[in-house]
């Protein structure tokens, strides 16, 4: 069953509206976590493309932590450490880790789009619900 918005009075439309913001928030801030989970995804890929067989031997900066840094040698060129999830890490050889982090971009970007659509949609819904809100209180008014 159904409930038309223009039948519903003003509080219980307010009531509406505050669901509606609180949606469109998470969605939103979800956008903004898949957005910044995608920039890692592919700052990893450019990483991986760093590591050439030409570096080898090298002397690297390795981050200890988002602001700590050691200087490290080089000494595989071929295989990096991927991180997979949950705290695992797997060694791979660079295509491979390149492509494991391309299908990861691609997830995000799928899901970033379906997203976005839905924001789109909740978007239209509370537009439509202000108008209805506006013509209340205008006929109320009057």
């Amino acid at each position: 069953m159904s409930i038309r918005v223009e039948d519903l009075e003003l509080p219980q439309l307010a009531e509406v509206k505050k669901q509606l913001d609180d949606e469109l928030a998470h969605l939103t801030n979800s956008f903004s976590q898949l957005k910044q989970a995608q920039s890692k995804f592919k700052a990893c890929v450019e990483n991986v493309a760093e590591i050439k067989p030409a570096n080898k031997n090298n002397i690297i900066l390795v981050p200890l932590t988002n602001s700590l840094y050691v200087p490290g040698k080089l000494a595989d060129s071929e295989n990096v450490i991927v991180d997979v999830g949950t705290g695992y890490y797997v060694k791979k050889r660079r295509a491979d880790a390149t492509k494991h982090y391309g299908s990861k971009i691609d997830f995000v970007r799928k899901n970033l789009d379906s997203l976005e659509e839905t924001i789109q949609k909740k978007q239209e819904n509370l537009n439509i619900l202000l108008a209805v809100m506006q013509q209340k209180m205008a006929a109320q008014q009057q």
